[in-house]
């Protein structure tokens, strides 16, 4: 069993406010988790109005497989074109 995990940090520059920020987070995580099959939450920077941080998570019983549906949630985000700055850090699991 493989676990991957992807950390995401976006850049938000549209959000004037909080709320702004959460409307969007919330829609983001949920068309994700709807689109691809994976667990999304904020896990950072909650109270910062321009800068969200989510974890993304998948179990799959092969490396490729997790790698692949990781790369294509991060390749969903930059379509979205919500960010002006994205950094991704994606780890495997081997459990």
């Amino acid at each position: 069993m493989v676990v991957g995990v992807m950390d995401m940090l976006l850049w938000l520059p549209e959000a004037h406010s909080l709320k702004d920020k959460r409307q969007v987070v919330k829609s983001l995580k949920d068309r994700i988790r709807n689109h691809f099959n994976v667990s999304v939450a904020e896990v950072g920077d909650q109270q910062l109005w321009q800068k969200a941080h989510l974890g993304v998570c998948t179990v799959s019983v092969d490396r490729r497989d997790a790698n692949a549906r990781l790369d294509q949630v991060a390749n969903f985000v930059e379509r979205l074109q919500l960010t002006s700055d994205m950094d991704i850090r994606i780890e495997m699991i081997n459990l």
